[in-house]
């Protein structure tokens, strides 16, 4: 891999770099966020339902790799 290339802002490979990146984040460890303003009674309701959700992720991940077209194939 090269070594660190900095872009200045305004440059258009920044953008396509971001665009890549980003995209390269949504294909490999797909998020969604429930719409919605959430109000929580304190900080540690927060963090546990923030641990749910990331739980829920995490299992929805588990079994989209179990169920997809190439389980089962060992990984090289």
């Amino acid at each position: 891999m090269d070594a660190h290339t900095w872009r200045s802002p305004g440059d258009p490979e920044l953008y396509r770099a971001i665009r890549f990146i980003w995209e390269l984040a949504r294909r490999t460890n797909p998020r969604r966020f429930t719409p919605g303003v959430y109000k929580y009674r304190d900080i540690a309701d927060m963090n546990r339902a923030d641990d749910r959700r990331l739980d829920e992720h995490v299992e929805a991940r588990r079994h989209a790799r179990r169920d997809g077209p190439d389980a089962g194939k060992p990984i090289r």
